[in-house]
């Protein structure tokens, strides 16, 4: 059964103009209720995580700060976002979502949370819309209850996951991943276990053909016991801000390969939206869903 995390405090309330196209939230879980890919039974609603969980990955001053909207002026323009107590109430929930989609990837072989995939978070600071790093924190907490675990996350969207890369730079036993536009932001990169840094307008063929020659042999040598997977959809021609060059049909087979892989050797995937900043939300939508009907059709 395809279970996926959302609440609608994932749908913020930001002032006019702002390009963050928070509706994509609320449409992406309609969408495949209405064309029955799933129902609503499957939807989770995420509880606000605790902040003992939390401080296995991020520092005790910059969460209290951030609870209590005392950021600096500077931290709130890198952050990206106005502070709001709703923002706070936001950003608990999304990264429990992560966390609780691992823990159902166990039952079902791959489990969503709507939003996540909040890789620029770094320990003590907010960047570029992130807050929590999600998927640092579900991998924390997930070696705090199993510590020989392995886990791999795979980054495929557009940005160079440089908050998840600082996080991980010293535990041996996560290996972080990133195939991220060279030219895009973060403009100031961090080292990955493994970078690959595309030119602009990087198409279907280039991508697809470095993502099968690199995930499947990381898979052989790492061995990972869990898969956590940032799949962005910024990497599509359609991005206003992401200098890729996908198709639709190229981002599906870009999840495919990941599905494929984790499939084939066992591996729990669990997966967090990312980025996507497409003129038309439809576009952004639909490609967004295509995710969701991937792994749908492959684990079910």
């Amino acid at each position: 059964m395809l279970t996926l995390a959302w609440t609608e405090e994932y749908e913020l309330s930001l002032p006019e103009g702002h390009r963050f196209p928070m509706a994509k939230y609320g449409l992406i879980p309609d969408q495949l209720i209405y064309e029955g890919t799933i129902t609503e039974a499957q939807i989770f609603r995420p509880e606000p995580i605790v902040e003992e969980v939390l401080l296995l990955t991020h520092c005790t001053d910059y969460i209290r700060r951030f609870r209590t909207g005392n950021l600096s002026k500077a931290e709130v323009r890198r952050s990206g976002f106005p502070w709001s107590p709703e923002l706070v109430a936001r950003e608990y929930k999304i990264t429990q979502g992560s966390i609780d989609a691992m823990f159902r990837a166990q039952t079902y072989g791959v489990a969503f949370n709507v939003a996540g995939g909040t890789h620029h978070a770094f320990r003590d600071a907010a960047e570029g819309f992130c807050f929590f790093n999600d998927l640092a924190v579900a991998a924390n907490y997930w070696l705090s209850l199993y510590p020989k675990s392995r886990i791999l996350i795979v980054d495929l969207d557009v940005h160079q996951g440089n908050g998840t890369a600082s996080i991980f730079k010293h535990e041996n036993r996560v290996f972080t991943f990133s195939m991220h536009g060279k030219n895009n932001f973060p403009h100031r990169k961090e080292v990955s276990n493994l970078d690959l840094p595309l030119p602009d307008q990087t198409g279907d063929q280039a991508f697809l053909e470095l993502l099968n020659q690199s995930l499947p042999q990381l898979i052989q040598t790492f061995k990972p016991h869990q898969l956590l997977y940032l799949s962005g959809v910024d990497v599509l021609e359609t991005d206003k801000l992401g200098k890729l060059a996908l198709s639709r049909a190229g981002c599906m087979a870009r999840d495919q390969i990941v599905f494929e892989c984790a499939k084939k050797h066992q591996i729990p995937v669990t997966v967090s939206m990312g980025g996507g900043y497409s003129s038309r939300l439809t576009d952004l939508v639909e490609a967004h869903c295509n995710t969701y009907r991937i792994a749908n059709d492959l684990f079910f």
